[in-house]
């Protein structure tokens, strides 16, 4: 929901362990329609407009889709204002993988709830996308975060944390999320220009 879904590491697909799947998708309903939607210049709002009409009339698209696909809408999903570009937070749960909603980068303010039994199996999933710029896990076991954060394609990978940067942090993504890196000594050479030099010698002097 961070700056109305217009992140580009936002936590759009999130993978909840079937034994506490059921009592996630209240909390984060719960959640959800907590949240204050309004004029982003007032210190009490939460969550602002989207940017255009061309990204509110996407997302409103998507979660239309969404529901025709099968997942379960629990809240949200229809415009918060008469007028202005303003989009209730929505949560749907019941996805699968092959959903639209699970596929595409969404950039609004609506939630993916999938379930999953298995680390090796919400390892394939959470690979199983041509993105690769973010991802997270919130575990108490340090071999299983040890496990999630080797094996997952992301540039960045938190654990117990989300969306926590750093200056000295090189941040970027794999496969189509990005070339490079900006922040830490890998973001500064994409900066430099490398020069190479190749001097002929006459005879060999070692």
């Amino acid at each position: 929901m961070f700056n109305q879904g217009q992140c580009c590491c936002a936590a759009t697909r999130t993978f909840v362990q079937e034994g506490i799947y059921d009592e996630f998708v209240r909390k984060s309903k719960e959640y959800a329609q907590k949240r204050i939607v309004g004029d982003p210049f007032d210190d009490a709002t939460q969550q602002g407009p989207q940017v255009d009409e061309e990204q509110f009339n996407k997302i409103l698209s998507l979660i239309e889709e969404g529901q025709k696909e099968g997942a379960k809408l629990e809240c949200g999903g229809k415009a918060a204002a008469s007028k202005g570009y303003f989009i209730q937070p929505t949560v749907f749960s019941d996805v699968t993988d092959n959903m639209k909603i699970a596929v595409e980068e969404i950039f609004g303010p609506v939630q993916q709830i999938l379930k999953f039994k298995t680390l090796d199996e919400v390892i394939e999933r959470s690979n199983d996308t041509t993105y690769g710029l973010a991802a997270g896990i919130f575990t108490k076991n340090l071999d299983t975060a040890n496990m999630y954060t080797q094996a997952v394609r992301a540039g960045t990978v938190w654990v117990n944390t989300f969306l926590a940067f750093g200056a000295q942090m090189p941040f970027g993504g794999y496969k189509m999320s990005g070339i490079g890196r900006e922040g830490g000594e890998d973001g500064i050479k994409e900066y430099c220009q490398i020069k190479s030099v190749v001097i002929a010698i006459p005879q060999k002097n070692a």
